[in-house]
Parts: structure tokens; C-alpha cells; sequence
């Protein structure tokens, strides 16, 4: 099997355009037409481009797996179910989370060009991936934005506050604002102390955690990735105590319960496949105290947060998004990393579609 240039601890590297047409090729095989395949594998690289490795390339494998199982459908849309105004609700009937995601923005954009703001609640999309890149898509538009994103129980990961086994999603939240003249502003984060792809990026390198994110299966804090996937399973901490599960709480409500996608509950009637379900707000500054006087006072608001004087000598303070935009350049520059159990898996993964290795 040949491959782009790596060594043996750290894996390869693959520039993000092989990448691309490599993913893309994959998806093809399996049966998207050429717009799906060209959508999931842009969503999916932009993510590990952007260091989101949880959210990336790696995701190849299972995405392939559940459309074998039919737990996704390739080229499936968006219906929109409810239209009233400023507030939709779409149904992704399965299909592809970058595809109905994509969509689903497109209208969230629309409604808030025309009244000023929009609600747009998803039910039944394949896994969404990097929620962030909802929130950078509507930032283009030139609008803020607010993400809450849940499973309907195939995705239970995280233990409550004071419990000891799975009871709820990761539940991640993402925010967006473009900034005149530079990248937009982006939060995009789980409610739990760590993405559940983040402890398979540490299986397939095998790493260890850091203390404090993860219980096993009897309720002990542990450090090992494989007791997270034991039987029975570990559990993820929520991030700051019973704050990050309030948060988390919350996400299974607005995304869930509120769009008829159901919140997480292994009796849930589609919590045998994964379903994500988001809800999205969307603001046009327009509309409120002015585009202008919007833009000038993030514009300081950037700059007195960004004035507080470093912590650490040579620190530096960042702000939501800056991190990715870092980790963009420098793996454009140098390629994006792979581990090579990844990668490996990637590559089975095309090959029983029919689509070899990289050469």
C-alpha cells in the first residue's frame, strides 16, 4: 500500500486536495451522486484541516459501515415539514448530516434576510459532524448564529452530574459571528469534557486520556481509552460539573424534544440508528442595532478582549476560532496528519467499495 510521506509514530500526512478526491471517491462508490460525495468529503476534511480530527477523515469508516447498514441513505434532502414565517422544521430522512446541514442553512440564511431572524429546528439527519461549520456557513452570510445539537439515543455517551453510566449525548453547542474584514468568530464545543472521537483518536494512537474525563464501566475514573469501550462501557464526564450538564440537558430539549426527534432515551423509536437533531437560531444584525454599529462594536470588543495582558510571558489570548484558523494554515502548509490505525482503516473502508489505496 502505498501512501503520502509519514513516520512511524506520528502516521502520515496528505495534503487536504488527495484527501479530498480520495474521501470523495470513497463516498462515491458507495453510492452518493457526485454533489453528496463532493459535500460529505468537503465537510469531513475541513474538519481535520481545522484540527477537529474527532470530526474528520476518521469518521470514513463508521459512515461507511451505517450506510452499508442502512442506518444513513445516501441522497436523501432536506423536507421542510413546517413553514410559518421566520420558523422551520426539516426532517433529514436519514440522509447525510453534511448534506441536510447544508440545507437546512441555506434556508435558516433565507428567513433571516427576510425577517430579521430565524429558527430552523433539524429531526432525523445522519450525524452532523463538525457543528461549527454550520455557524461558519451562516457567518458568511453575514449572520450570527446559535447551535444545540442532540442524539435520539444511539449516541448516549455521558454520565450526569453525580451518576455513574451513560444517560446523555455529547451534546455540542455552536456559536457564530462574522467580523468585518477578518475570519468569523466561532465556538463550537461539546457539553461533555471531551468528544467521544477525540477518545478513538487516542485508541487508534494509543494514548491515554487525561484524568477527569472518563469513568468505566463500574463508575472508576480511568485513563485508558479502552475502558470507554468495554462492556460494560465507561462514561464521559459533562464539562464543568452539573453546569455542563445543565447545558447538555438543555441541548436534548431545544434540538430533541423540541423538533420531534426525541431526546436521548435508548427507547427512543430511532435511537437504534444514529440521529442527530439540531436546533439553529439565526440573527441578522441588520435587523437589530444596525450592521454598521454591529460590526464596530465587535470590532471592540475583540480588540479589549484580546488586550488583556498574557498570563504567561510569550502567551497570547485567544478568542473562539483562532485555534482552527492556526491549525488551517499550518495544515495546508504541511498536510493534514493521519495515525496510521486510521488511516488503515480508511483505506479498508474504500477498498470494500472498490476504491484502492492512495498511490
Amino acid at each position: 500500500m502505498a501512501h503520502s510521506e509519514g513516520d512511524a509514530e506520528s502516521g502520515i500526512r496528505m495534503p487536504p486536495d488527495r484527501l479530498q478526491d480520495y474521501v470523495e471517491a470513497i463516498f462515491s462508490a458507495a453510492g452518493s451522486d457526485a454533489e453528496e460525495a463532493r459535500t460529505v468529503a468537503a465537510h469531513l476534511v475541513e474538519a481535520s484541516l481545522a484540527g477537529h480530527d474527532s470530526h474528520g477523515v476518521m469518521r470514513v469508516t463508521k459512515y461507511i459501515d451505517w450506510v452499508k447498514s442502512g442506518q444513513v441513505l445516501c441522497n436523501r434532502h432536506a423536507d421542510t415539514v413546517i413553514d410559518r414565517g421566520a420558523m422551520a422544521l426539516v426532517d433529514g430522512n436519514f440522509g447525510f448530516g453534511q448534506v441536510i446541514g447544508r440545507e437546512a442553512m441555506t434556508i435558516a440564511a433565507a428567513k433571516a434576510a427576510e425577517h430579521g431572524f430565524a429558527v430552523v429546528s433539524i429531526r432525523n439527519a445522519g450525524h452532523l459532524g463538525r457543528i461549527g461549520a454550520w455557524a461558519e456557513q451562516l457567518a458568511e452570510a453575514g449572520l450570527a448564529s446559535f447551535h444545540f445539537v442532540n442524539t435520539s439515543g444511539f449516541g448516549i455517551l455521558v454520565a450526569p452530574h453525580g451518576g455513574s453510566d451513560r444517560r446523555l449525548s455529547a451534546n455540542p453547542l455552536a456559536a457564530g459571528v462574522p467580523v468585518a474584514g477578518a475570519q468569523p468568530l466561532i465556538l463550537d464545543m461539546a457539553t461533555s469534557v471531551i468528544a467521544e472521537g477525540k477518545i478513538q483518536v487516542a485508541r487508534n494512537q494509543g494514548a491515554r486520556l487525561a484524568p477527569g474525563q472518563v469513568i468505566d464501566g463500574a463508575g472508576r475514573p480511568t485513563t485508558d481509552p479502552e475502558a470507554f469501550y468495554a462492556d460494560p462501557p465507561g462514561a464521559i464526564f459533562p464539562f464543568g460539573g452539573h453546569k455542563g450538564m445543565g447545558l447538555s440537558f438543555f441541548c436534548e430539549v431545544l434540538a430533541g424534544s423540541l423538533s420531534g426527534g426525541f431526546a436521548s432515551n435508548p427507547g427512543s423509536p430511532t435511537a437504534g440508528r444514529l440521529v442527530n437533531n439540531m436546533l439553529s437560531m439565526a440573527f441578522d444584525p441588520a435587523a437589530f442595532g444596525g450592521a454598521d454599529a454591529f460590526a464596530e462594536d465587535i470590532r471592540r470588543l475583540v480588540a479589549w478582549t484580546k488586550g488583556s495582558p498574557p498570563i504567561e510571558p510569550g502567551g497570547v489570548v485567544l478568542l473562539p476560532g483562532e485555534i482552527e484558523d492556526r491549525t488551517r494554515n499550518e495544515r495546508r502548509r504541511d498536510g493534514i496528519p493521519i495515525d496510521h490505525t486510521t488511516f488503515s482503516r480508511i483505506v479498508a473502508a474504500g477498498e470494500s467499495v472498490g476504491v484502492p489505496a492512495p498511490q
